[in-house]
């Protein structure tokens, strides 16, 4: 059954109106009294509700997304009955008629009267992989702060390690780093733990290091290592348990690798994010415009206004950014790079990257329903092709005329 659907009519229904320390159920249907309670959001509790509701008989629950704290709610329910997760925004109440009470009457309303639309909301297990995922790119950004804030360290002592180095976090410039952290001063010193091709900038790595290091430097330059150095500890920590994760799902991950610009760690993030039931979204437009992808739809009065994407699922998108980003950069498979230049001589390179992103996720939403290897458009292949021969044909016309140029 898709996201959102309802297989038959509702005879009886509840709706959950859900906060930090209670959960307010108003229940409805026939054969049964429209009864209202307030359950305290504790285990024990929540239990005593999921007896309640089983003796009046009721099945099918909708209740509303109020931050993070319908998901101890959800997963103790979602064993005994059918669930459907609502957008907030979706059954907003007449203004004026708010209250705890009246919302969850009608949620419970909205959801015999079949007009509820349930978010998409996955499997334990990907949910679980999905906690891992989002955590470890919050990691990886507080990372990269921490590595602004080393930057701004050494460029507030002179040390112009950036301007010579083109990665301060590489083998030399991190061992350049901590032996400043250390103590070391000589400029000349510091400049020999140079490796690798740097070696030959030997001269200008000595003019770099020469700065003004004060004690507080030193202090924080140690205290922004150790700050990195355990975020490395803990990112290593969350990858080595996404492999548990990953290890389920080794066939779609392998798969989804054939899309140009997705790599295993952009096609465990899109996994995370919509697991591997294809069934859950009707068609990839569906899929396309949860994840926030797709052009929006604003017409009144027979006038088109902005278009522009609508929020959708940030990490996905993100996720499919990240992917289009290396893609418009691909080799090895051109297609969607050329089709990338195509549209951003067009539109820009913002809106060309989101259309590349939307064509990804919807590659990916038929590599997994169909477990089958990325296979490129035969449109997109025609027009790489044309522009193939075209330029074969340029470049003979050009060797043809230098063959006939005499510079005698």
């Amino acid at each position: 059954m898709a996201a959102g659907e309802l297989p038959f009519i509702i005879e009886r229904g509840c709706g959950l109106d859900v906060h930090k320390e209670t959960v307010v159920v108003s229940i409805k249907g026939t054969d049964i009294e429209s009864q209202t309670k307030t359950f305290l959001t504790f285990t024990e509790d929540l239990h005593e509700l999921v007896g309640w509701l089983q003796e009046h008989g009721v099945v099918h629950i909708a209740m509303e997304s109020t931050g993070v704290y319908w998901k101890p709610v959800y997963n103790i329910l979602e064993e005994f009955f059918d669930i459907i997760l609502v957008n907030a925004r979706h059954i907003k109440n007449v203004p004026g008629q708010k209250t705890d009470k009246k919302d969850s009457e009608w949620i419970a309303k909205l959801l015999l009267s079949g007009l509820l639309k349930g978010s998409f909301v996955p499997p334990q297990q990907i949910r679980e992989l999905r906690t891992l995922y989002r955590h470890r790119r919050k990691l990886i950004g507080m990372r990269t702060a921490e590595k602004n804030r080393l930057q701004n360290i050494l460029e507030d002592a002179n040390i112009k390690l950036g301007s010579v180095v083109s990665d301060v976090f590489g083998v030399s410039g991190l061992a350049m780093v901590k032996a400043i952290a250390a103590g070391q001063t000589n400029a000349q010193y510091l400049a020999s733990l140079a490796r690798g091709s740097l070696v030959k900038k030997e001269a200008l790595l000595i003019k770099a290091l020469n700065g003004k290091i004060t004690d507080n430097h030193r202090f924080m330059l140690t205290l922004v290592l150790d700050s990195i150095q355990h975020l490395n500890d803990q990112i290593a920590r969350i990858e080595a348990q996404m492999d548990k994760y990953k290890m389920q799902h080794k066939q779609q991950i392998q798969l989804l690798q054939t899309i140009p610009g997705v790599s295993a760690q952009i096609a465990t993030g899109i996994i995370a994010e919509i697991g591997t039931d294809m069934s859950q979204f009707p068609t990839h437009a569906n899929l396309a415009s949860w994840a926030g992808v797709c052009p929006g739809n604003n017409e009144s009065a027979g006038k088109k206004y902005s278009s522009k994407t609508t929020h959708g699922n940030k990490y996905l998108k993100t996720t499919l950014v990240e992917a289009a980003w290396a893609a418009s950069r691909s080799k090895t498979n051109p297609i969607l790079a050329d089709k990338h230049r195509r549209i951003a001589a067009r539109r820009g390179r913002k809106k060309a990257t989101i259309a590349i992103g939307h064509k990804i996720l919807t590659a990916a939403y038929h590599i997994m329903r169909d477990l089958i290897p990325y296979q490129p458009s035969t449109k997109d292949k025609a027009i790489l092709e044309n522009r193939r021969l075209k330029r074969i044909e340029r470049l003979e016309k050009q060797l043809s005329n230098l063959k006939n140029t005499s510079y005698n």
